[in-house]
């Protein structure tokens, strides 16, 4: 194998770096072909619009994204991101602020640059290159000015090759995760509405409303001074920590806590383990995060709370009948988005007057998410083993050996 040496981008392309088409996005229909712009490029390198729309320009032609080409976004704050021409994407043509970039395949494998375009080392490049007074940005010439570490065609292909199966790996199981998440919609709309029952189960299903069945209640103002404590007796609980690793459906870890003295001398509400908790007021509304306690907590007043007798309703089945009902649906138009208790007690409520149907049905819905969790950890362990592969193949800290890679 030669030895690696870095060379300028443009010195590795067929001809000089292009930018896209300025016009309007039109309706996707047939007879005219895809907008590709840069919201249209996903984190990964994919083209992920949507929707999806299209381009009518009596240049759009001039403009197609052809076999073996990239292109990379040059502003705004997506500035570096790119994309690998995928033919399964259908005809595309690219925006005005994206650089279309054609890599000489005698001299660079297409696959190996859109690689190198995820590495740590590239998004340096981009931080440092991209700064500008105004809107950050990388132009043409800068993109030809880019060094990349070249290795010769043949390590190209094989570093492209195996970086390729471990990213096919991940697409294949982002599918299956699409498919289940599928199925286990359709067995929410089944077995939450009493459409479908599960064997050995006849009684009949009540038609109520949330305040039949539980007490709602409000979340409490945070003082500032007692906020910053990272561990304590009691969770005090924001609306951002529902974005905290393991609060995906317990909330486990908060970013703050309080003694009792201190939720006594602001006057917070303590919850119980087991309610459900959401957000009430603000945008936040709109994202349809319903969270379960695990301790005793507090919530601050941007958030509230679902209290179910437990004597009438198994907790884990009102959190996926929750979880399938819209409370953004409920929000008044206005300038503040928020839920009141009226309309909170008035959410309508169906479900089986047996707790052990009710148990039944979570646990059913409980084995579906189980399933999705094991696969999302699949995914994410194969992006890190992407991730670290590409971070020591295409900087060459780790050299591949060509033999043992064919």
């Amino acid at each position: 194998m030669t030895v690696t040496t870095r060379t300028p981008l443009g010195r590795l392309l067929r001809r000089a770096p292009r930018y896209g088409i300025n016009a309007a996005a039109v309706p996707l229909k047939p007879g005219i072909p895809t907008y590709i712009r840069i919201t249209d490029i996903d984190d990964s390198g994919r083209f992920a619009p949507n929707p999806k729309v299209g381009v009518a320009h009596s240049a759009a032609a001039n403009y197609l994204l052809g076999p073996d080409e990239l292109v990379f976004a040059r502003t705004g704050a997506s500035v570096g991101k790119s994309y690998l021409y995928d033919p399964a994407d259908g005809e595309l043509v690219y925006a005005g602020f994206l650089i279309n970039i054609a890599p000489d395949p005698s001299k660079l494998d297409p696959r190996y640059l859109a690689l190198y375009a995820q590495t740590k080392e590239y998004w340096d490049w981009i931080a440092r290159t991209s700064v500008r007074s105004g809107q950050p940005g990388v132009n043409g010439h800068e993109y030809a000015t880019l060094l990349v570490p070249l290795p010769d065609m043949a390590t190209q292909k094989a570093i492209a090759d195996s970086v390729g199966d471990v990213d096919q790996l991940v697409r294949s199981l982002e599918s299956l995760i699409a498919k289940k998440q599928a199925i286990k919609q359709g067995m929410m709309q089944q077995l939450l509405t009493g459409r479908t029952r599960l064997p050995g189960f006849n009684e009949g299903w009540a038609d109520l409303q949330a305040g039949d069945l539980g007490t709602f209640k409000g979340g409490s103002g945070f003082a500032p001074r007692y906020q910053g404590a990272s561990s304590g007796p009691i969770p005090f609980f924001k609306v951002s920590d529902m974005n905290n690793d393991g609060n995906e459906l317990f909330m486990q870890r908060a970013n703050n806590y309080v003694t009792e003295a201190q939720r006594k001398s602001m006057g917070a509400v303590l919850l119980p383990a087991e309610a459900i908790v959401f957000a009430k007021v603000g945008a936040a509304v709109f994202l349809e995060r319903k969270r379960i306690l695990t301790a005793p907590s507090c919530v601050d007043n941007n958030m509230a709370a679902y209290i179910v007798d437990k004597s009438r309703v198994d907790v884990r089945f009102m959190h996926y009948f929750l979880s399938a009902f819209p409370l953004s649906s409920l929000v008044a138009t206005g300038a503040l988005p928020s839920l009141n208790g009226g309309q909170l007690r008035s959410i309508p409520i169906v479900l089986p007057t047996e707790l052990d149907e009710q148990r039944a049905i979570a646990a059913a819905l409980a084995d579906a998410d189980a399933e999705l969790e094991s696969l999302t950890t699949r995914v994410r362990k194969a992006r890190a083993i992407k991730t670290g592969m590409m971070q020591q193949l295409l900087t060459q800290s780790v050299r591949l050996s060509v033999e043992a890679a064919s």
